[in-house]
């Protein structure tokens, strides 16, 4: 798988209330049988203020206090559920039609990829991923920029390396307990790249590239910051979580891999919920797509048959 008293003026009307029984002590003067002249009612107690609880303005809110988890809290959202779908829309076209475009545009420029060399196929994929990334970023952006300016936790792109690195074992293991043995079609995709793997430093770059940079921008944005944030703004953050986790491991086309695919996408999207920061789900997504290529890669500059390696496995 390369994928949070009492207030002032209720106090004073209490103290001035007629249906009060009033008792004279020494501050009290007589200056007619019918009249009295009273001093200043006494402060209100502290303690009393902090029993009462009707009116009080300056008690602390509990969302602006920070005693809220932060993966409990919602984005706020400024558009609405058309919208949402019509930009899912145009991302899931931008992605098929880009590839069909580039498969056909690929005789007319005088490529063959079956001539190519291995670092020429692997500057190909390269290419072929920058611009699908370029397409489907450039839709999201022409969509959410006509709701400047945007709420400062929407699209952000921080450093959250420390994060990213802590939650990079706890997705290990999570992951793990579904895995068992790699899945046939996972092992046959990493047969295919085995002649790109290692062959040069020019095809293991473009190849990390791809898996450590293009892919997690694209699928984080994407699933992450545009589906699951967009999405709170209907359902509580956990549920958004969980639907965009299904949907990314729905949208990778490999049904054997959906249980691993599905903790990994929960776990990216709660890395993403609890520190605001898409840069956090981003790293965790980079180095669990870019180790299994830098691993093999490795593997083969030590002299193992990584071929017999992942088929025995």
């Amino acid at each position: 798988m390369v994928s949070v008293a009492l207030s002032s003026s209720f106090s004073s009307s209490l103290f001035h209330s007629p249906s009060l029984v009033v008792r004279l002590n020494a501050h009290t003067t007589i200056s007619h049988p019918r009249s009295f002249t009273f001093t200043s009612p006494p402060p209100t107690p502290r303690g009393f203020r902090s029993v009462c609880f009707f009116n009080a303005p300056n008690q602390p809110d509990t969302k602006e206090s920070g005693l809220e988890w932060p993966i409990l809290r919602r984005w706020e959202v400024p558009w609405e559920w058309q919208t949402l779908s019509l930009t899912s829309l145009a991302c899931g076209l931008g992605f098929v039609l880009t590839g069909l475009v580039e498969a056909t545009a690929l005789p007319y420029l005088g490529i063959r990829p079956e001539l190519l060399t291995m670092d020429e196929k692997a500057e190909l994929l390269f290419l072929d991923q920058g611009i699908t990334t370029a397409v489907v970023l450039g839709i999201i952006y022409a969509t959410v920029s006509t709701f400047q300016p945007l709420p400062q936790d929407l699209f952000k792109y921080g450093i959250g390396l420390v994060g990213a690195i802590a939650s990079i074992a706890l997705t290990g293991v999570a992951v793990s307990f579904f895995n068992g043995e790699p899945p046939q079609r996972e092992t046959d995709a990493l047969v295919k790249l085995l002649p790109l793997i290692g062959s040069s430093n020019v095809s293991t770059a473009c190849l990390v590239g791809i898996t450590g940079v293009l892919a997690p921008l694209l699928e984080e944005t994407l699933f992450r910051g545009l589906l699951m944030a967009s999405m709170t703004k209907w359902v509580p953050t956990p549920v958004a979580i969980i639907i965009s986790a299904a949907v990314f491991s729905l949208a990778h086309l490999t049904p054997g891999e959906f249980p691993q695919l599905f903790v990994l996408g929960a776990a990216l999207g709660i890395s993403y919920a609890q520190t605001r920061n898409l840069l956090t789900p981003i790293t965790i997504h980079a180095f669990w797509n870019s180790g299994v290529i830098l691993l093999l890669t490795f593997l083969l500059l030590q002299g193992y048959d990584i071929k017999e390696l992942l088929q025995t496995s």
